[in-house]
C-alpha cells in the first residue's frame, strides 16, 4: 500500500492540472460539470449566483437547470495527495530560502513561517515566495500575468470603488483609474494605459533630472570661474598693496635719511662752532695768565711809585679781553625736524591713499547696472521724471493704493531687483539739504511708519539740515565728511554680505555696512526728503556711472 502511494505520488500531475480556472488557486471540494470541466464548489456555485444563465465558464455550453454538483472523490484524492506532495517541498525547501524579516515583504500564501516574497502578481495581488511563484512561471495562462518586485499593499492597487485592478491613467484628472472607471467616471477624458503613462513620467522625470543636472555643472562651472576671478582679485589686491608700502616703506626710508642726515649736519655745525668758542676762551685765558704773572712780578717790588705807573701803563698799552661770554651759548636746535619728515611721509601715504580709493571705485563700477524708478511704489506726493529723477512735490496726487506703494513715507523704489552678485549704481545729490540712499528688502513694511534700519530691512545713509550725515546702522553712525558729496555710489555684494557708499568726486569710501545677512531680494531704495518750502527742492538723480 505503502508503495503504492509512493508510486502514485511520483506520477503526481503538475500544479496547473489542479487549478481552478475561476479562483486560479488549488481546487478546493473539486466538482465536476456534465461538460466534464471540474472547478471549486464555491467558485462554479458563485458564478452560478451572479449570473443569470447557468453556463460552463470553460467552454461556455447552456444548462436547462442548474446542475447538481457533487464533489468528485478522485480529483479531491488527487488534490490532497498534491497538496501534502507540494507541503513536503516546500517543507524541505524552506530551510534553504530565506525567512521574511522585518521590513521585508512575506509571502502571503505561506502558512505557519512565512518565507521572503520573490515576486508580486499585478493581477493576483497577491506576493510569493520561490515555491508559491513556480505556477507563475509554468503555467501558460498564469504566464501572462505581471510580475513585479515584492511590494506591500497590494490592495492599494486595486480601485476602492469598483475593486477591479488599476490598469490605466486618467490624464484629464491625473488619477489611476480601472477599466469599469473608464466607462462609468471617466467616459470622455483622456485615458491612456499605465505603462504608457509610466514611460511618460519617466522621460519627464529624467529630462527634469538632467535639467538639473545641466544646472549643477552650470553653477559648478560659474563658482569655478568666481574662484579664477577671485584669485585675479586677490592677485591685484597682492600687487596693490606690495606696490603701495613698498612706496611707503621707500618714502619713510627716505625721510629717516634724510632726517638723520640733517640732525648730523646740524651736530657738526654746532661743534664747529663750539671749537671754536672753545679755542678763543683759551686764548683769553693764555692773554689772562701772562697779564698775571706780569702783577706777580710788580707785586713783588718796594717801590711803590713804580708800581703805580706799571699799572696805569698796562692798563693804557695792554687793556684786558673785553668781549661779553654771558649771553652766549650752544643751542642745537632740532625743533621741527622729525615733524617736518613726518609731514612728508602723512602727505606720501595721503597719495597712495587716494590711488588706492580711486583703484577700489574704479572696481566697483565695473558692477554698475541701470536703475530705474518703479511709480508703482512712490509716495503719491513725488514727482517722477524719465524714470531717473524724483523729487518732492507740493500737491498729492491721487493714485491708486497698490500693495507696493509707501503710504506713510516719502520713498520710492527701484525696478530692479537683485538676489546675488554684486551692483553698483549712482546717485547724484547736489543742491539737497534732505535725502536717504541705500537698498531695501523686497519685504518691507510700506503702508506703516517706517524706521530706516538693517533691523528692519533698510542699509541707508542721510543727509539731514544740509550738513549732518549718518549711516543709520544699529546704532546710527554719524559721519564727519571733508566735504559734502555731490553724487554717491552705492555698491552691494550680496554673497559678500557688503554695502558700501562712495563719494564718486573724491573717489572716498563713505561707509561700509558688513558682516550682512541677504536672504531675499533687494532692491534701490530713494528718499529725496521734504521739499521743505521750497529748500529742498532738487531732485535725486540716478546718473549714468562714467569709468575714469
Amino acid at each position: 500500500m505503502i508503495q503504492t502511494d509512493m508510486a502514485a505520488v511520483s506520477i503526481l500531475p503538475s500544479e496547473d492540472q489542479f487549478l481552478c480556472s475561476i479562483c486560479l488557486d488549488v481546487f478546493t471540494d473539486p466538482v465536476t460539470t456534465s461538460c466534464g470541466h471540474n472547478f471549486c464548489k464555491n467558485c462554479i456555485t458563485e458564478h452560478w449566483n451572479t449570473n443569470n444563465q447557468h453556463l460552463c465558464p470553460m467552454c461556455k455550453e447552456a444548462f436547462n437547470t442548474r446542475p447538481d454538483l457533487r464533489v468528485n472523490t478522485f480529483i479531491s484524492e488527487m488534490v490532497a495527495q498534491f497538496r501534502q506532495s507540494a507541503q513536503q517541498k516546500a517543507s524541505s525547501s524552506s530551510s534553504e530560502q530565506q525567512v521574511s524579516k522585518p521590513g521585508e515583504v512575506p509571502c502571503d500564501v505561506c502558512t505557519g513561517t512565512k518565507l521572503k516574497a520573490l515576486k508580486s502578481c499585478l493581477v493576483c495581488l497577491v506576493s510569493y515566495c520561490e515555491n508559491h511563484l513556480e505556477p507563475h512561471l509554468t503555467v501558460s495562462r498564469l504566464k501572462r500575468h505581471q510580475l513585479i518586485d515584492p511590494v506591500e499593499n497590494l490592495e492599494g492597487r486595486m480601485c476602492t470603488k469598483h475593486d477591479k485592478s488599476l490598469e490605466l491613467f486618467c490624464k484629464t484628472d491625473q488619477t489611476c483609474v480601472c477599466m469599469l472607471c473608464t466607462v462609468l467616471d471617466h467616459k470622455t477624458h483622456d485615458v491612456v494605459p499605465l505603462k504608457e503613462e509610466y514611460e511618460g513620467k519617466k522621460a519627464e522625470l529624467e529630462a527634469e533630472i538632467q535639467q538639473m543636472i545641466q544646472k549643477r555643472r552650470l553653477k559648478i562651472q560659474e563658482i569655478k570661474h568666481s574662484v579664477d576671478l577671485s584669485e585675479e582679485d586677490a592677485d591685484r589686491e597682492i600687487a596693490e598693496c606690495v606696490q603701495v608700502f613698498t612706496c611707503l616703506k621707500e618714502s619713510a626710508d627716505r625721510g629717516q635719511a634724510n632726517l638723520i642726515r640733517t640732525i648730523e649736519e646740524k651736530q657738526k655745525t654746532t661743534k664747529r662752532k663750539a671749537n671754536s668758542f672753545v679755542k678763543e676762551l683759551e686764548q683769553e685765558i693764555s692773554a689772562m695768565k701772562k697779564r698775571r704773572t706780569e702783577v706777580d712780578q710788580l707785586s713783588r717790588s718796594e717801590d711803590h711809585l713804580h708800581l703805580l705807573q706799571s699799572v696805569q701803563s698796562l692798563k693804557t698799552n695792554h687793556p684786558p679781553p673785553t668781549k661779553d661770554w654771558t649771553e652766549v651759548s650752544i643751542r642745537p636746535s632740532y625743533e621741527g625736524t622729525v615733524v617736518k619728515a613726518v609731514v612728508q611721509l602723512e602727505e606720501t601715504l595721503s597719495k597712495e591713499m587716494k590711488k588706492l580709493l580711486e583703484s577700489e571705485l574704479k572696481r566697483v563700477q565695473q558692477y554698475a547696472v541701470d536703475v530705474t524708478l518703479d511709480p508703482d511704489t512712490a509716495y503719491s506726493d513725488l514727482i517722477l521724471s524719465d524714470g531717473k529723477q524724483v523729487n518732492h512735490g507740493d500737491v498729492k496726487k491721487n493714485l491708486p493704493d497698490k500693495p507696493e506703494r509707501f503710504s506713510n513715507c516719502v520713498s520710492v523704489l527701484g525696478k530692479q531687483s537683485f538676489s546675488s552678485g554684486r551692483f553698483y549704481f549712482e546717485v547724484q545729490v547736489k543742491g539737497k539739504t534732505d535725502w536717504s540712499l541705500g537698498v531695501a528688502r523686497e519685504s518691507i513694511n510700506r503702508k506703516e511708519h517706517i524706521t530706516l534700519s538693517p533691523q528692519k530691512g533698510f542699509w541707508t545713509i542721510w543727509l539731514r539740515n544740509g550738513k549732518e550725515y549718518k549711516a543709520l546702522a544699529d546704532p546710527c553712525v554719524l559721519l564727519s565728511l571733508k566735504s559734502p558729496p555731490q553724487k554717491v555710489g552705492v555698491f552691494v555684494d550680496y554673497e559678500e554680505g557688503l554695502v558700501s557708499f562712495y563719494d564718486v568726486d573724491t573717489a572716498a569710501l563713505i561707509y561700509s555696512f558688513t558682516g550682512c545677512s541677504f536672504t531675499e531680494k533687494l532692491l534701490p531704495y530713494f528718499n529725496p526728503g521734504l521739499n521743505n518750502c521750497g529748500k529742498n527742492p532738487a531732485p535725486l538723480i540716478i546718473s549714468p556711472v562714467r569709468v575714469n
